[in-house]
């Protein structure tokens, strides 16, 4: 049995990698959510040209992929973590060379960007770590054009509360409680779909994930 303290060190590390520990979550946190940043991604039905906003990149091991969807794609990445905005910088180097990739920081809740600046917006595992919710959707919202597509995917919460260590610093959600929070903004819900996936739990054994992305569009 992990004590207190070791779970919550898991927990810190999961909103906000640092050190050599985040650099080694961080490669956890990719392989293992790897599907359901495809998943989220692939929702976003990306087209030529677009100008695309990740909110909590981690170490954007998934960039690669991200560029593949479609020519001539610019991507901005905003992370809390300056750990994870060093790393996603190196391994994506030559994205960031070609200015097809920026990578910044932001304190989670404020935007950095001008008001319509993207046509697609994702987000994958970070609403846990909302600290304002609303005002987050908000400040999305705002920054995304209008008629535009934002993703958020999340474990559900019946899943995530088997994980001793989630009882710190996150805030679980099923469907149901995230569909409420979008209800109180303006965002319009078209399209959600939940899916189980095999993962690896941390001693090992394979055990079925549900996860669901909800495809929200600006009126």
């Amino acid at each position: 049995m992990m004590k207190k303290e070791e779970l919550q060190a898991i927990a810190s590390q999961l909103k906000h990698p640092s050190g050599e520990k985040g650099i080694e979550m961080a490669n956890m946190m990719h392989e293992t959510n790897i599907n359901m940043t495809r998943h989220s991604v692939q929702n976003l039905h990306l087209t030529s040209g677009n100008t695309i906003l990740e909110l909590g990149h981690g170490n954007a091991g998934h960039l690669e992929y991200i560029v593949e969807q479609a020519q001539d794609l610019v991507y901005y990445g905003l992370e809390m973590s300056a750990l994870m905005c060093q790393e996603a910088q190196q391994i994506n180097a030559a994205v960031v060379a070609k200015k097809q990739a920026h990578f910044s920081l932001y304190n989670g809740t404020d935007i950095p960007f001008e008001e319509a600046s993207f046509d697609k917006i994702f987000t994958v595992n970070t609403i846990y770590f909302w600290q304002e919710p609303e005002k987050l959707l908000s400040e999305i919202y705002r920054v995304l054009q209008s008629k535009c597509t934002f993703c958020i995917t999340f474990a559900e919460e019946s899943f995530m509360k088997q994980l001793p260590f989630t009882q710190f610093e996150f805030e679980l959600y099923s469907t149901g409680k995230a569909e409420k929070l979008i209800g109180k903004t303006a965002f319009q819900i078209i399209h959600k779909e939940t899916l189980t996936e095999k993962v690896k739990s941390k001693t090992g054994e394979l055990v079925d994930r549900n996860f669901t992305t909800l495809v929200l569009r600006k009126r």
